[in-house]
């Protein structure tokens, strides 16, 4: 899979192995909702630390272009629940 950085993907100072260790291995996958835009999809998944990442990215035919990465923060925890809720509470 081809993979494309924007510049604010690393805005907050999750390094590129962390995020595509992150990406290529995900919890949830799915399009962003509440949103008007076309295109925009979170993938959850744990960096190498074991850290819990949300990435957003774009799909398109020969590439996928991510454009924002950070800790999971508490709104998408819902969308793990194939991990027993354990970050139900977690902030």
């Amino acid at each position: 899979m081809n993979i494309v950085f924007k510049e604010s993907a690393f805005g907050h100072r999750i390094d590129e192995a962390d995020i595509r260790h992150a990406f290529m291995n995900p919890h949830y996958d799915g399009p962003i909702e509440d949103t008007d835009a076309d295109n925009r999809y979170i993938r959850i998944g744990f960096d190498r630390g074991g850290n819990l990442l949300e990435i957003l990215y774009n799909e398109y035919e020969d590439h996928v272009c991510i454009f924002h990465a950070m800790k999971c923060r508490s709104i998408f925890f819902h969308l793990l629940e194939d991990l027993g809720g354990i970050y139900e509470n977690d902030d």
